[in-house]
């Protein structure tokens, strides 16, 4: 596994990343940006969104008592790493005080593909080594970078795919130098109105690249996860897959594109809406259940855990206990889908009462 004298911590990562996809749980993802996060908060605040506003939200999130039974890990934006809760604890030590391991997100954002119109690359390896230096000595033990390949009339090219790969492994092999392990996220987009054939074929087109770059550039494949985009039609497509199709063609994807040696899949949930994400991820292990695979499958959402938490609070003090409450019951209900015993029926109770 140890392929030169930088790797020494080849162990600790391999054990960090299957703790990031322990069995019943998943990863929450709270890393929006500064004006990702202003864009949420504005239509719940009746004030201008401020840095403390991100700051106490995401201190409701860290702090729900119960939330590390289902939550594994959480990723960071690089202001929510560096701030505090009310009492003066650094956020990260929140997170790790209850067991929950603190990540960062490290890309800088995709940007337009010089000679490939309609295409992105994600940028931010300059200085990236630096970064994680200084991350690491703040409490990061995992970090995340992701790659957009959008599907079209000839898209992705083959150009996209190859420079997103090439980037995605640049990224996972300084990560694993640094101590951090890796969260590998190529998402092919579902927007459009593709059928669900191309993006099975896309998605194994892409998962392919990023495995053959990442072999090349000696990541350890212990040693880090997979955060892949589910095989589903566009979302504009007329031909829609039921839950158990979505299964059936994302476990065939994984089979032929993933190395058994990776520690862990932790879905995206992209467009979808929140049930979705929880009804498919709960076929995917039904499924998986019968067949067999050789990684744990979980979760990585954002919105999915954020969303309804976020406008029950709305800013108000009086309500952060049941914006937790909502919080810690979708985190719970994801951990069912992890093994497959999700009760969909719960859900749409849950969603009338909130």
């Amino acid at each position: 596994m140890t392929h030169n004298g930088s790797r020494q911590e080849d162990g600790s990562l391999e054990a960090t990343a299957l703790a990031m996809v322990a069995p019943g749980k998943g990863i929450l993802a709270a890393d929006e940006s500064v004006g990702t996060m202003d864009k949420r908060l504005t239509p719940v605040l009746d004030t201008e969104p401020t840095e403390e506003h991100r700051r106490a939200f995401r201190e409701l999130m860290f702090t729900a008592q119960g939330a590390e039974q289902h939550i594994s890990g959480a990723i960071l934006f690089d202001e929510t790493l560096r701030q505090s809760a009310s009492d003066g604890t650094p956020l990260a030590q929140v997170l790790s005080g209850r067991g929950i391991i603190p990540g960062i997100k490290v890309d800088t954002g995709a940007k337009p593909l010089a000679g490939a119109p309609g295409e992105k690359v994600t940028e931010g390896l300059d200085g990236l080594r630096e970064r994680l230096e200084e991350y690491r000595e703040m409490g990061a033990r995992f970090a995340k970078w992701r790659g957009v390949l959008a599907i079209g009339d000839g898209l992705p090219s083959d150009l996209c795919i190859a420079v997103n790969a090439h980037a995605l492994a640049r990224y996972a092999a300084l990560c694993q130098e640094a101590g951090i392990v890796p969260i590998v996220e190529p998402e092919t987009l579902m927007d459009g109105e593709h059928t669900v054939d191309v993006s099975e074929q896309v998605t194994q087109r892409v998962l392919r690249a990023v495995f053959d770059e990442l072999a090349r550039q000696r990541v350890a494949l212990e040693g880090m996860v997979l955060k892949p985009n589910m095989v589903l039609a566009g979302y504009e497509s007329p031909q829609q897959p039921d839950h158990e199709e979505v299964a059936e063609r994302t476990l065939r994807c994984l089979r032929r594109s993933v190395p058994a040696a990776v520690a862990g899949i932790a879905f995206l949930s992209g467009g979808q809406s929140d049930e979705a994400a929880t009804a498919n991820l709960d076929a995917i292990n039904r499924l998986a259940a019968d067949e067999g695979v050789p990684w744990q499958l979980s979760f990585s959402y954002g919105r999915a855990l954020q969303a309804t938490p976020l406008s029950l609070w709305a800013g108000q003090t009086a309500q952060i206990q049941a914006a937790q409450d909502a919080y810690l019951e979708l985190a719970r209900r994801n951990a069912t889908a992890r093994d497959g015993s999700y009760d969909p029926q719960q859900d749409r109770e849950f969603a009338s009462a909130a």
